[in-house]
């Protein structure tokens, strides 16, 4: 039954995703929205609160996107799709909050939906 939950929500984030997407700019270069949700898909869980910490794959995922996230227009781009892709899937602020620190992730795109992306 729980691997069935955990399919289900697998299967509407990737849904929400596209959602997003077409709400989203991208940058030209570099690390598009699409890319950044779809490395960072496995964090599902410890979002909604399924699980209780992130899990190395969903770690290793921050860690690619916070090294693609190189351009002051990357990191906006990136900043304004995790803020609609939070509010879209519900996602905890919390927990997306302390992803960074529980990944021991540096990353140069804050994580809040609450953040003017463009500052």
């Amino acid at each position: 039954m729980e691997k069935k939950t955990m399919s289900c929500l697998v299967l509407a984030f990737g849904l929400m995703i596209i959602l997003v997407l077409n709400a989203s700019a991208s940058p030209s270069n570099g690390i598009t929205c699409e890319e950044a949700l779809t490395q960072l898909i496995t964090c599902n869980p410890y979002f909604l609160g399924i699980s209780p910490s992130p899990s190395p794959i969903c770690c290793k995922g921050v860690q690619n996107v916070s090294q693609q996230a190189n351009t002051t227009t990357i990191r906006r781009s990136l900043c304004e799709c995790f803020e609609t892709a939070a509010k879209a899937f519900q996602i905890i602020p919390e927990r997306l909050k302390q992803l960074p620190q529980l990944c021991k992730v540096e990353v140069p795109v804050p994580l809040d939906p609450s953040i003017d992306c463009n500052t």
